[in-house]
């Protein structure tokens, strides 16, 4: 299977489909709150987004996911950066409602994520990264056992101008039974 084959991933916690347009009015309300988050990528408007993604996933550099939960997408995630023939990719571009942070929901997608790249695609490194300043998903990550490659600095614009410094980590192969290992322990820990 590719990194960008469209696919449904689910566990008890969430369920990850590929995003449609039918997702938008759900995300719009799920966005809701997150106005203080100006360090990542929460959409203006889900359609514009959802639209973008679609046009990165037929590009083949992203495999766009609605995170489900309650029987609502509150939240995107992705494949992203996808480099099929060197079976690299990114686990970015995520969002989630305020409703669900700090829940089993973002640890049951990683969980979902990471099991289809490594075991599904055959993944020889999967890379995450965030804004400097995002110090809250920069403890996720490490929580996540992803060693830092490094810091981008002055890696990109935002929106409003300023310069972003990224921080760059990732999971190898080897890696990946002992991250299984944490997020499932994670979860039965409630």
């Amino acid at each position: 299977m590719l990194l960008t084959d469209p696919v449904v991933l689910e566990n008890a916690f969430v369920r990850l489909e590929p995003l449609d347009a039918s997702h938008a009015a759900d995300l719009d309300e799920a966005r809701r709150g997150l106005d203080y988050a100006w360090y990542t990528s929460v959409p203006a408007s889900a359609a514009d987004e959802i639209a973008h993604r679609l046009a990165e996933h037929a590009a083949g550099r992203m495999n766009p996911f609605a995170v489900i939960a309650g029987g609502r997408a509150v939240g995107m995630t992705t494949l992203c950066t996808i480099d099929q023939p060197n079976r690299r990719t990114e686990l970015g571009y995520t969002w989630l409602s305020p409703s669900v942070q700090r829940t089993a929901v973002n640890t049951a997608a990683k969980l979902l994520l990471l099991g289809h790249a490594f075991e599904t695609c055959d993944a020889i490194a999967v890379q995450l990264c965030t804004h400097w300043h995002n110090r809250q998903s920069r403890a996720a990550i490490e929580r996540l056992g992803a060693k830092q490659d490094g810091v981008l600095r002055n890696h990109r614009l935002g929106p409003d101008g300023s310069l972003r410094d990224t921080v760059v980590y990732s999971i190898l192969p080897h890696e990946w039974p002992g991250v299984k290992h944490g997020l499932e322990a994670r979860l039965a820990r409630g």
